[in-house]
């Protein structure tokens, strides 16, 4: 059966979107037929990060009537990539009815797929909202600093009491090792835990690395560098404990809804 998993952050600047290309090639590399759509519509960069200089984008199927299939790119490792588009300023708010459009489009790829990765914009706004809500999985990215808790959190606020959803796991970016990563979700778990009845789960944490940094320079996932062992350690640790995480199970509209009962 198809699942479908959300990365999302608080704020912008946390590596977000590094997460959700990496993983994805992770997860692809594992034996899974990955695809991932950058949601974050008009601002996308994904693709620059997988080195794919993409033909067709989401403004496609939305304003052109292309079809899914037709906008796919495959990337390394076999990956499905679906761009979001970059400086496409006409689709940077798409009205909620598009957005619907866009989740019910994917349809016809569920057969093809076994996970969908969605990387939604950063921030609690209704873009992200919509796309959060219509996922088995919520994984959020956060760093150890008060910003970054601060924007989670409220994240996770809106979700919860606006979306009623429950289940969140968390990924601890930019750590000096995994000590430090589960200290910090720790200390973040026990501060969302005071206000709200969540369920967070800790999925590991990725090694701040100046092999990342150079991959995204080179624009070269890190899990594609042989020598890269640390890091791509952390994301095979990552790939394996979210297919363990809880799903949230709620009503309205929803990625490969023919896979729901």
């Amino acid at each position: 059966m198809s699942n479908s998993i959300a990365i999302a952050s608080g704020k912008g600047g946390v590596g977000k979107t590094t997460i959700a290309v990496n993983l994805s090639l992770t997860l692809t590399q594992m034996g899974t037929k990955v695809s991932l759509i950058d949601a974050d519509f008009g601002l996308a960069n994904a693709h620059i990060l997988l080195g794919i200089n993409p033909k067709k984008t989401i403004r496609d199927l939305l304003k052109n009537g292309l079809s899914i299939e037709e906008i796919i790119e495959t990337g390394p490792s076999g990956l499905k990539f679906i761009s979001g588009g970059n400086g496409l300023i006409d689709i940077l708010n798409i009205e909620k009815n598009s957005k619907f459009q866009l989740i019910r489009s994917l349809d016809p790829i569920q057969k093809t797929t076994d996970t969908l990765m969605v990387d939604i914009p950063a921030g609690a706004s209704e873009n992200s909202m919509t796309f959060a809500s219509a996922v088995d999985k919520l994984v959020i990215v956060l760093v150890s600093e008060p910003t970054s808790f601060m924007d989670a959190y409220t994240f996770i606020k809106t979700a919860k009491l606006d979306h009623n959803i429950h289940n969140f796991s968390i990924v601890v970016n930019m750590t000096e090792n995994e000590k430090e990563a589960a200290a910090t979700f720790t200390k973040f778990r026990n501060i969302v835990n005071k206000f709200l009845d969540a369920n967070l789960t800790f999925l590991g944490g990725i090694p701040r690395s100046k092999k990342v940094q150079n991959a995204i320079i080179k624009k070269t996932p890190i899990v594609l560098d042989k020598n890269a062992e640390l890091e791509r350690v952390a994301f095979q640790r990552i790939s394996i404990n979210i297919i363990k995480a809880g799903e949230n199970k709620h009503n309205g509209i929803r990625f490969f809804s023919n896979g729901h009962s």
